[in-house]
């Protein structure tokens, strides 16, 4: 088993109802950090899941209808905060990322993607294509930015279709098969479908033999897992498919009960990035 050092930055966070992400919820707004994985591969070297917030989701979000995006979630990035500036003060280089491992393209997971120009990128071919077949109007309503998305990302990607599949362990069940990233078996790609088109998580085995599971917008909150606490159908039906999520999330739930040492990291919970570092 290829063992990956992992650990959790966050690069800004937005404000949004608290009920949106759990039904029942305040109505208050509450902080929805925007995590990011790095992963230290022992051959491949630092690799990134998903990128945060940075400046250049503000450039996107200038003018209408994008700024309807800034609108809806106001999004909160201090000097120093994004991820390629973290990784600085950590002595990585932008050109020190070999790749970037994308959950899906909703703005606030892949504004960072421009920072790192020489990374390849893991994606889901479908996410991408639903972001250049809608228009503008219709993008901004499901969350995706098209200038975020590098010019040449179709030259950069490597899509998770098209990946050999790989058995997961049976801890990991009922998942049963993954996307093979790098052809050993140490990142495993698993569609975690309902959030929005295209969306994926990442199965891998930290440095102290501990099985991780990133599960990007699978679950906004580790207790929404362990409760089975989905969103309000408005939620998910405005960004994907709510029979969809409330079954991913369902399987999530299973396989949490199943496997209490399974870390499982979803990308907006510091109650889960805490338990990481724990």
């Amino acid at each position: 088993m290829i063992r990956c050092g992992v650990s959790l930055i966050e690069a800004g966070h937005c404000l949004h109802p608290a009920i949106m992400a759990r039904a029942g919820s305040s109505l208050c707004p509450a902080q929805f950090p925007a995590l990011v994985g790095v992963i230290r591969h022992p051959s491949a070297g630092i690799m990134l899941f998903d990128t945060g917030y940075d400046p250049a989701f503000f450039a996107a979000t200038q003018r209408l209808p994008e700024r309807l995006y800034r609108w809806a979630t106001p999004v909160r990035l201090g000097a120093g905060e994004s991820a390629v500036d973290q990784l600085a003060r950590r002595g990585i280089a932008a050109g020190d990322v070999t790749a970037i491992i994308l959950s899906h393209f909703h703005g606030d997971h892949v504004a960072g993607l421009s920072a790192f120009p020489r990374a390849r990128i893991f994606c889901a071919r479908t996410g991408l294509d639903e972001m250049h077949r809608l228009g503008r109007f219709a993008r901004v309503r499901n969350g995706l930015l098209i200038a975020l998305a590098p010019a040449d990302i179709a030259a950069r990607a490597t899509f998770f279709e098209d990946l050999p599949r790989a058995p997961l362990p049976a801890a990991l069940a009922p998942f049963e098969d993954g996307a093979d990233l790098l052809g050993d078996a140490s990142l495993l790609a698993i569609e975690l479908p309902g959030h929005c088109p295209g969306h994926w998580g990442l199965a891998l085995a930290g440095e102290d033999g501990r099985r991780l599971m990133l599960v990007g917008d699978a679950a906004w909150s580790i207790g929404a897992i362990r409760d089975d606490a989905p969103p309000p159908w408005l939620t998910t039906a405005l960004l994907g498919n709510t029979a969809h999520y409330r079954r991913t999330l369902g399987a999530l739930h299973a396989l949490a009960a199943r496997n209490p040492d399974l870390v499982m990291l979803p990308s907006h919970c510091r109650e889960a990035a805490r338990a990481l570092d724990g």
